[in-house]
């Protein structure tokens, strides 16, 4: 069930209008679990089942956690329940990823080894409420919040369904305490969701759908193609994955808004960033903000030592690419990044020590946004030499081949990231929300019937689902 499949739509009126017909907030939550778990189980109940007895042993591994006196009791449970998840996560994920590599590795020496006769099927949004799953049992471990006394409660936050399979992450303190008491929504907070909602609908249908089958071809015959070709493609690429994920995120959160519950911010225009810090403040923040408090504050954080600093912060980014896929293109896109932020961390430091003349705002911008499109070849490449390919045609290294991509293209990712800067600082979509039903009215119709125009026939699954 898709947000932008038409069943949603069915859906989600079906919830909103029982939801909102009812004055009991216990019984709305009951409502709202019943219809998360349906969402889930759309995809295949038995993983519905599984996310509700994972739900369960969480709930009950947080309870044993705060009830126990002993410090090693404590550790013992936590460390049961992140093995747990982890050991969930590591057989659907990456079971095969490290059987393939293990097989790999051996015929490097000569060694032949069987390849299991294991099929297994990814379950939709698992890395996402695992972690969510983590964050719950490792705060209560860490003094940081109660465990939860109704299980029902803690069920809706493990599956809440509008963020349940792509985001954005929900942190169980700020979840929880929304279920203590009846949600309620005003006229304008409903227009902007309204907004929302559509805006992403337009990124995900209108904008990212209708560029992949460019993006598509370049990948698939990187040889084919010119310099150009490859240099448009890869931009595409960057805007296909942003207008994917965060056209998602912005669905989630205008879904979850409609029902009266905040999620936080997922995206916020990381095109902008100026340096590849300030892009991970801004991409992905529910993931960014999840994987430093709980990896790399884990691990030790920043050191006096520059080097253990650097360590703790290459781990970490390594966990983020290993997160979004079973890959090793995926774990060497979380090293490049990795290795850029210490590059920037180091040119910081440095440049501090000497008193040397810093990189303007435009020139970190253009360093930033180009290192990012060289690294999501690596994200999106299906292996390391179409990768390497990719990388030496987009900085001008080698010729290409004859094929081309509409020259027009190039220019879309400039116009589109002019638009958002433009957006951004006029903030049209909270100008409109603030309308009244007869201005609002046409604004809307207009985006709709706009949207409806530039639809793409058929439906693309959301790329993040993968993960």
């Amino acid at each position: 069930m898709l947000f932008t499949e038409p069943v949603f739509a069915v859906f989600f009126a079906g919830v909103f209008s029982v939801y909102w017909s009812i004055r009991s907030n216990e019984l709305r939550k009951d409502v709202l679990l019943v219809a998360s778990y349906i969402f889930y189980g759309s995809w295949d109940w038995r993983f519905a089942i599984m996310l509700g007895l994972l739900s369960t042993a969480d709930f009950l591994f947080a309870r044993k956690i705060a009830a126990s006196k002993t410090r090693g009791v404590r550790k013992l449970l936590v460390f049961c329940s992140v093995a747990m998840n982890l050991s969930v996560l590591f057989i659907f994920k990456y079971f095969n990823f490290f059987v393939d590599s293990a097989i790999a590795a051996a015929s490097l020496l000569h060694v032949t080894l069987d390849h299991p006769t294991i099929h297994i099927i990814l379950p939709v949004g698992i890395s996402f409420f695992t972690f969510q799953s983590l964050s719950y049992t490792i705060d209560v471990y860490r003094g940081e919040m109660q465990p939860v006394r109704s299980l029902r409660d803690y069920l809706l936050f493990a599956a809440f369904f509008p963020q349940l399979v792509a985001g954005p992450i929900v942190r169980p303190k700020k979840f929880m305490r929304q279920l203590e008491a009846l949600r309620s929504i005003s006229a304008h907070e409903a227009r902007l969701a309204i907004l929302l909602f559509l805006t992403g609908f337009f990124k995900k249908m209108c904008i990212a759908d209708n560029i992949s089958p460019y993006v598509d071809q370049v990948f698939a015959r990187p040889a084919d193609y010119d310099v150009l070709s490859t240099v448009s493609a890869v931009w595409l690429y960057a805007v296909q994955i942003y207008c994917d994920f965060s056209g998602y995120s912005d669905m989630a959160i205008a879904a979850a808004a409609l029902l009266g519950y905040k999620l936080v911010l997922n995206f916020d225009a990381p095109y902008l960033a100026t340096s590849i810090q300030d892009f991970w403040r801004r991409w992905h923040i529910s993931l960014s903000s999840w994987i430093r408090d709980y990896i790399y504050i884990s691990l030790g954080g920043r050191s006096s030592n520059r080097l253990v600093t650097y360590r703790n912060l290459l781990v970490t980014m390594l966990a983020a690419g290993l997160w979004h896929g079973a890959a090793w293109t995926f774990v060497a896109w979380g090293a490049a990044h990795g290795a850029s932020q210490i590059v920037y961390q180091e040119y910081k430091y440095w440049t501090g020590r000497l008193q040397a003349l810093g990189i303007g705002s435009f020139a970190g911008w253009l360093i930033t946004i180009n290192v990012v499109c060289i690294w999501w070849i690596l994200f999106r490449a299906p292996d390391f030499s179409t990768a390497t390919l990719l990388m030496a045609r987009y900085l001008g290294l080698e010729g290409g081949g004859e094929a081309a991509l509409p020259r027009w293209l190039i220019a879309l990712p400039v116009g589109l990231l002019s638009l958002q800067w433009v957006v951004r600082k006029s903030n049209v979509f909270w100008r409109i929300s603030l309308l009244g039903p007869t201005g609002f009215a046409p604004a809307f119709g207009a985006t709709v019937a706009l949207t409806v125009a530039l639809l793409p026939f058929g439906y693309k699954p959301f790329i993040y689902f993968q993960f």
